[in-house]
C-alpha cells in the first residue's frame, strides 16, 4: 500500500490540477488503494469541513479564489525591482494571496498606495499566487482622440475623425509617440482642462494606416456616434462596488450551474443546470435552471451608472473589440458569472414535461458560484464522446441532463414552429497585427441551440411572470410582415417555382413550409435572403404586442443585463414584483418607459449600423490585394444604378455598376426588380448565379466594385450600346428580331410579379 498523503499534499495535487479533483482521480495519483481508500475519504472529509475544499458533485475544489478581474492595491517595490500588490476584496479564510504585478512596456508607471484594476492569471510560484496585468490605474481617465496626425515643425496636430468635434488638438514633440504625418492615432488629454489655446493631446497609440483593417471599428465609433470611454463619476461608482454576499438571497452554491460560451467571450452573464424532475406526477420531465448576473444590484436608478448605461443602450460588438454598457470593474468582473468565485443572480427554476412544455417557473434571488466555464466546442464535444479534462467530470451529473432537457425543448420547438431561417453567421478573424486572417461561417452546434432554447425559456418565464403580477416591463416585440413584403416574397417564390399560401392568417408555419420547400434549391439562398427582408425590424415596447418571429405571446429579455438595458429594467421588474430590496423600479423608471423603449431601440439599431460597417470595411480590405480575381455569387439585390451581389467565398456584398453589367443598354423595371437587355433581352433578376470580377475594394469606405462576366454560367452577350445606359441601342444588324422576341417570350415566363408597395 502507498503512503497515505497528507493534508497539504492533497490541497497541493487539487490547486495544481483543477480538472482532475475528482475522488478516483486523487486516489489514482497517489496510488492508493484497498483500505487506504478509506482514510483518504477521511481526510477529504475532514479538509471540506475545515474549509479548504468544497465538494461539488463528485468534485472537491478550493472555495478561496479571487476573481479573474480585480482591484489592487499596489505595495512599496522590493529591493530587485519587483511590485507587488494586495488584493481589495479578499474573502478567504487563508492566507491573503501574494500578487506580482507584471508590467508592459506601454504601461505608466505605478507607485505606493496606486489602487488599479487588473487581470489576474493563477500560477504557482515560490513568492506568489497570481500574476497581474494592469487594466488600468482607478481614477486616471482621461479624455480620449481619434484622428489624423499631421506632423508639423514644433510636434503636429491631431485632426478628430469625429465629425461633431469642434478644435484640432496640439501635440508638442515629445508626446508624438513616434507618430508619422498621415497616421491614424488614439490619444489623451495632456495637461489639465481650459488651457489657452488648442488642447494639448499625448499619443499614446499609433494605429497606422487609417485605411488599414485595424482602424475600421474606431472609425465607425465615432462616426455612429457610440460613447467609448466612461466618464470619472461612472468609474468611480464602479470602482467602489464590493461583491455582493448571501444576505438576503437564496444559497445556490452548491447547484452546478455552469457557463457556455464562444471562445473568445468576454463576459459570462448567464448560466444554466438541468435535471430530471423527480415529481411522480411529471414522468419523463425536467428542471432547468436560468441563473443570470445580477445587475440592478450594482447598477441602481439614479446613479451615474445608470444614466450611462441607459445613454448606451447596450454594448458594441467589433471583431477586435468591445464597447462595454458597463465598465469592466461590473462587466468583466463583479457581474460576470466567472468560475469558481462567488456572484450573485436572478435565477429562474422551470420544470417542463416530457413533451417540453413548461408546467412550472419560480424566480429566486440568489448567490450562484458556477464550477466551470465551458465553450460551445468543447461541450459539444464532450456529447460527441470527446471530453476533455474539464468536460469528463461534469459529463454525466451536468452536461448530458441539459441536453436531455433540451432534446424535451426541441420537440416543443417543432410544434410551435418559430421561423426557421438557414442564415450562416459570418465570423472574421483577425491576426495579431490586426489584419483579417480569414472569414469563415460558424458551424451552428447543438451546445448552440441548447442554450438558445434555455434562454427563450427564461425569456419568456420573465414575461409571463410580470404580466401575471401587473408590474410594468419592457416586451420584445416583433410584428407581423406587413402586407407589402408578404406579396414580394410570394412574387419571388413564384418566380422560383414555390407558392406562399395567401388568404389566410400568415403562420411562421407557412414560411417555414416555403422554406423547407427551398431547401436544395439553387434559389435556397435567395428565398431565405427574402424571406429575412419581408420581416420587421424587433423593438422594444411597454406594450405586449407577441414576438411573430419566435411564434411567442409574451416575450422579454432577460438573461444579458450586462449588455443590455432592456434586460435590467426586466430585472428590477422582477425584484419590484417580488419585494427582494429597493434597488427595484424606481417611479422614473416607470414615467420614461416608453421613452427608454423608443431610446434602447434606437441605440441597438444604431450598434448594427456600426457594426455592418466595420464588417463591411474589413472585408474590403481582405479583399483589396485581390483585385482582378474572379468569384462566384448570387444577386442579392437590383437598383437603377446597378447590381447588388453577394460572393459565397466571404459573405461580402459588392456592386457591378451599370458600367460593368454589359455592353448594351438595360432597362430597369421598378415593379419585377428586373434588368432586361435592350439588344440581347437578357434578364437579370433576383438568385441569379453570377461570376464576378472585382474591380475595387476600398477599406475606408467599405465599398467593393465588381464587374459581370457570366450570367448563369452563360458570358453576357455583346450588344451595340454602352454599358450604363449611356445611350439606346437598337441592336446590330446581326441581332435579328426573331432573337428578341424569345428574349421576351423567356421574360414573360420569368419576370417577377411584383406590386408596388403601398404607402403608409
Amino acid at each position: 500500500m502507498s503512503k497515505l498523503p497528507t493534508k497539504s499534499e492533497i490541497l497541493d495535487w487539487i490547486a495544481d490540477n483543477p480538472t482532475l479533483s475528482a475522488k478516483r482521480d486523487i486516489t489514482k495519483a497517489f496510488g492508493i488503494k484497498g483500505a487506504a481508500r478509506i482514510d483518504l475519504k477521511r481526510q477529504l472529509k475532514e479538509l471540506e469541513t475545515e474549509g479548504h475544499l468544497e465538494k461539488r458533485k463528485k468534485t472537491y475544489r478550493d472555495p478561496d479564489r479571487l476573481p479573474p478581474v480585480s482591484v489592487l492595491e499596489v505595495k512599496a517595490p522590493t529591493p530587485d525591482g519587483d511590485l507587488f500588490a494586495r488584493p481589495m476584496e479578499w474573502h478567504g479564510e487563508g492566507v491573503e494571496p501574494i500578487v506580482l504585478i507584471v508590467p508592459r512596456a506601454s504601461d505608466p508607471a505605478l507607485g505606493q498606495g496606486d489602487r488599479i484594476l487588473a487581470r489576474l492569471q493563477v500560477v504557482q510560484e515560490e513568492d506568489h499566487n497570481y500574476e497581474a496585468r494592469l487594466i488600468r490605474r482607478i481614477g486616471a481617465n482621461p479624455k480620449k482622440i481619434v484622428g489624423i496626425f499631421r506632423k508639423g515643425a514644433e510636434g503636429g496636430r491631431i485632426l478628430p475623425i469625429d465629425k461633431g468635434a469642434d478644435s484640432e488638438w496640439a501635440v508638442l514633440p515629445d508626446a508624438a509617440g513616434g507618430a508619422k504625418d498621415g497616421e491614424l492615432v488614439e490619444a489623451e488629454q495632456a495637461g489639465p482642462k481650459g488651457r489657452m489655446g488648442l488642447p494639448r493631446a499625448r499619443i499614446t497609440q499609433r494605429l497606422g494606416d487609417p485605411s488599414e483593417p485595424r482602424a475600421v471599428s474606431l472609425i465607425a465609433i465615432h462616426q455612429h456616434g457610440i460613447p467609448d470611454d466612461f466618464p470619472d463619476e461612472v468609474l468611480a461608482e464602479a470602482d467602489k462596488m464590493k461583491p455582493a454576499g448571501l444576505k438576503g438571497r437564496t444559497d445556490l452554491r452548491d447547484l452546478p450551474l455552469i457557463t457556455i460560451d464562444p471562445w473568445d467571450a468576454r463576459d459570462h452573464d448567464d448560466a444554466c443546470y438541468a435535471h430530471a424532475d423527480d415529481d411522480p406526477k411529471n414522468p419523463g420531465g425536467h428542471v432547468i435552471w436560468v441563473a443570470i448576473a445580477d445587475v440592478a444590484h450594482y447598477v441602481r436608478p439614479g446613479t451615474a451608472l445608470d444614466a450611462e448605461a441607459r445613454k448606451r443602450g447596450n454594448s458594441s460588438y467589433f471583431p477586435d473589440r468591445v464597447v462595454p454598457m458597463l465598465p469592466d470593474r461590473l462587466s468583466g468582473d463583479l457581474c460576470s458569472l466567472h468560475e469558481g468565485v462567488p456572484r450573485a443572480c436572478l435565477a429562474v427554476r422551470m420544470r417542463i414535461d416530457a413533451e417540453g412544455n413548461k408546467i412550472g417557473k419560480k424566480f429566486v434571488r440568489g448567490l450562484m458560484r458556477s464550477p466551470a466555464s465551458l465553450t460551445y466546442q468543447e461541450v459539444q464535444a464532450a456529447m460527441d464522446d470527446t471530453p476533455n479534462a474539464r468536460t469528463e467530470p461534469l459529463l454525466d451529473d451536468v452536461i448530458r441532463p441539459l441536453y436531455a432537457a433540451y432534446a424535451a425543448l426541441r420537440d416543443a420547438r417543432e410544434r410551435r414552429q418559430p421561423l426557421d431561417l438557414d442564415l450562416p453567421e459570418r465570423k472574421i478573424q483577425l491576426s495579431d497585427e490586426g489584419t483579417v486572417s480569414s472569414v469563415n461561417f460558424a458551424d451552428r452546434l447543438d451546445a448552440h441551440k441548447l442554450i438558445e432554447e434555455f434562454m427563450i425559456l427564461a425569456n419568456v418565464a420573465a414575461a409571463e411572470t410580470l404580466a401575471a403580477k401587473k408590474t410594468p416591463l419592457l416586451y420584445r416585440v416583433h410584428e407581423e410582415p406587413p402586407p407589402e413584403k408578404l406579396d414580394s416574397l410570394r412574387d419571388t417564390a413564384e418566380a422560383a417555382g414555390l407558392q406562399l399560401a395567401k388568404g389566410q392568417v400568415l403562420k411562421t408555419a407557412h414560411l417555414n413550409r416555403l422554406l423547407h420547400d427551398a431547401a436544395g434549391m439553387d434559389e435556397a439562398e435567395l428565398i431565405n435572403m427574402a424571406t429575412l427582408r419581408s420581416m420587421t425590424q424587433a423593438y422594444y415596447s411597454p406594450a405586449n404586442f407577441g414576438h411573430f418571429g419566435l411564434a411567442l405571446q409574451s416575450y422579454a429579455h432577460f438573461t444579458s443585463p450586462i449588455r443590455r438595458y432592456s434586460d435590467l429594467i426586466v430585472h428590477r421588474a422582477l425584484i419590484t414584483a417580488h419585494g427582494w430590496g429597493d434597488d427595484g423600479l424606481s417611479p422614473g423608471d416607470i414615467d420614461r418607459l416608453e421613452a427608454t423603449a423608443t431610446h434602447i431601440s434606437d441605440t441597438e439599431r444604431r450598434s448594427m449600423m456600426a457594426e455592418r460597417d466595420t464588417t463591411d470595411r474589413y472585408l474590403a480590405a481582405y479583399l483589396s490585394d485581390r483585385i482582378g480575381a474572379e468569384f462566384g455569387g448570387r444577386i442579392s439585390g437590383i437598383a437603377r444604378f446597378g447590381v447588388f451581389v453577394k460572393l459565397d467565398e466571404t459573405g461580402a456584398d459588392g456592386l457591378i455598376p451599370m458600367r460593368n453589367l454589359g455592353n448594351e443598354y438595360f432597362h430597369f423595371d421598378r415593379d419585377s426588380a428586373t434588368l432586361m437587355g435592350a439588344d440581347s433581352g437578357t434578364v437579370v433578376t433576383l438568385g441569379q448565379r453570377v461570376t464576378v470580377r472585382l474591380t475595387e475594394a476600398a477599406p475606408v469606405t467599405g465599398g467593393i466594385g465588381l464587374e459581370l462576366l457570366t450570367l448563369e454560367n452563360e458570358a453576357m452577350p455583346e450588344g451595340s450600346g454602352r454599358g450604363g445606359g449611356s445611350r439606346r441601342g437598337r441592336g446590330k444588324s446581326g441581332a435579328p428580331k426573331r432573337k428578341l422576341a424569345r428574349a421576351r417570350k423567356k421574360d414573360a415566363k420569368t419576370k417577377v410579379k411584383r406590386r408596388r408597395a403601398k404607402k403608409g
